[in-house]
């Protein structure tokens, strides 16, 4: 099959399963194929078309990773194959990953032989449409071979949709040669406006109110609303946080309104928020709570509204009213309405003290430096937990779609997710903020990332342990510094390991040399490794 022919002889008017998938995915404008090759995929790819593109991954969960960072920074679904069972289990860790991002991705694997599927056979998927539950939006095995194309449309409109995430298609080996008929042209909305009356009452609660404050999350950059947000914020003088475990950055942190990031903890977030009479979250949970807390989910005196794209998440909201729908339509509507009585601004946010170098580099000092070299139209993918705080005060995001981070908790996202979003946005620079322990998760993607020769500077922070458990240990009974099991990580060479990968890499221990190192490498614009041996 070539780029400008989906016929095929042997079926009724040379249509297969397969010619009627492709023409499908052509127009859905996905020519991009995520995976790592099985036996029961192979005839997926015979006579491969020469417009699209495999992009291989090394193990399952870098596949899902780079298809997950490539559908987020382009906004459209991506396609993701995998391997029958064995392979959506190595995939799950980032499946998951994504059903918490959100992120918009049709997931195929092999399936056995329908005549032999009886016989459980070797490779088979018992329960196919079961295993990637509860973490996909809907998961299907095709009746009948001809229902496969038709599977994948509905497949991907269920992708779509707010809120937004992946999706399962199983497809049994023998399916892709069997008559087919194409998939007449289809469009379905994805985005809902919230409805006009719950709205007016959000709207009149945050003309009327005193001091706001607005919590924004990761739907608001999602759905195009960063230049809406910024608009109302300054509309209403509201400071502006930013929801706990935000994957995304939806406000400028360096604007006078920016109030810094809340913790994933009930008694701090009330306490940051004290002083507010109304509490407006934006694209978010209300709230995201790491571990047990006790009193109030918002400040006394205080009321809470939420706007969410995402239904269950409003149904959970433990105070105040929540309107479901599409974040860019909903901040359109608020901004539509008649401008609100002068309200003093408030006090902007202190400024961070200066990182100065010492014997051993702080992270501190390593993310300054970083955040002076970087340009700040270039995109950091970030995957270093117990940096993360150090990240907020230290490297700052001014610009929409310049941050990606998982929401999951799940570690081996970030390294391939690098590889997924430069692919998408060629000839822009892309930097993998990366945790030593999070690096080993999936470094297979370091190959991936030198085979398509990618504009990609992986910074790896190593300080030879896992760090963010050891931080966290007290919180669950550890005196200070009692031993943590399996926490420490000696020993590895991530230069080595780049090279090994085809790679070129530095490794920097000495803060008097990172600036040069950050700087070459970066403008090289070919994947490296530099290597930040901090305390």
């Amino acid at each position: 099959m070539n780029s400008s022919s989906t016929h095929e002889p042997g079926a009724p008017g040379g249509v297969t399963v397969r010619g009627a998938v492709i023409d499908l995915l052509r127009r859905l404008r996905i020519t991009s194929l995520f995976a790592n090759p099985g036996s029961t995929e192979l005839p997926m790819f015979r006579d491969f078309p020469s417009d699209f593109r495999y992009v291989l991954g090394l193990q399952e969960a870098v596949v899902v990773g780079m298809a997950d960072g490539y559908a987020q920074a382009s906004g459209n679904a991506a396609l993701v194959n995998l391997h029958s069972a064995a392979g959506v289990g190595n995939a799950m860790g980032n499946i998951f990953t994504a059903y918490k991002n959100q992120t918009p991705l049709i997931v195929t694997a092999g399936q056995q032989a329908r005549s032999i599927l009886p016989f459980d056979p070797f490779l088979a998927s018992r329960e196919a449409t079961e295993l990637p539950k509860p973490y996909v939006k809907w998961s299907i095995e095709p009746a009948r071979a001809a229902d496969v194309p038709l599977a994948l449309a509905r497949a991907y409109h269920i992708a779509m949709q707010e809120p937004r995430g992946p999706v399962f298609v199983s497809i049994p080996v023998d399916d892709w040669d069997q008559p087919a008929q194409y998939v007449g042209p289809t469009q379905v909305s994805t985005a809902v406006r919230p409805d006009p009356h719950a709205l007016q009452q959000f709207g009149d609660a945050l003309d009327a109110c005193r001091r706001p404050a607005f919590v924004v999350g990761a739907s608001v950059d999602r759905a195009g609303a960063w230049d809406g947000i910024v608009t109302l914020a300054e509309r209403h003088h509201a400071r502006v946080f930013v929801a706990p475990m935000s994957a995304r950055c939806s406000f400028p942190e360096d604007h006078r309104l920016f109030a810094g990031f809340l913790p994933a903890m009930r008694e701090k977030i009330v306490a940051a928020l004290a002083g507010h009479d109304l509490i407006v979250v934006l694209g978010a949970p209300a709230f995201t709570y790491h571990v047990e807390g006790d009193g109030p989910h918002v400040p006394d005196g205080a009321t809470l509204f939420q706007l969410t794209d995402d239904p269950s998440v409003a149904a959970w909201i433990p105070a105040g009213s929540s309107v479901v729908g599409n974040l860019r339509l909903g901040i359109a509507d608020l901004l539509a309405r008649a401008a609100p009585k002068p309200r003093e601004a408030p006090a902007p946010r202190s400024a961070r003290p200066q990182a100065e170098p010492s014997p051993r580099m702080s992270v501190a000092y390593a993310l300054q430096t970083l955040a002076e070299v970087r340009d700040t139209a270039d995109i950091v993918v970030e995957e270093a937990p117990s940096s993360r705080p150090v990240m907020q005060d230290y490297l700052p995001f001014t610009k929409s779609g310049t941050f990606y981070t998982m929401a999951s908790g799940g570690l081996g996202y970030g390294m391939p997710a690098a590889v997924g979003v430069a692919l998408a946005r060629p000839g822009e620079r892309v930097i993998g903020l990366i945790g030593d322990g999070s690096s080993m998760y999936s470094i297979q993607a370091l190959y991936s990332a030198a085979q398509l020769n990618l504009p990609i500077t992986f910074v790896i922070l190593n300080n030879s342990r896992y760090a963010a458990l050891q931080d966290f240990a007290p919180v669950f009974g550890f005196a200070k510094n009692d031993p943590v099991q399996g926490t420490d990580l000696p020993g590895l060479d991530f230069v080595a390991l780049g090279a090994g990968m085809g790679c070129g890499g530095v490794r920097v221990a000495d803060p008097a040399q990172l600036k040069s190192a950050l700087t070459a490498a970066l403008a090289s614009r070919k994947p490296a490794v530099v290597e930040v041996i901090v305390a």
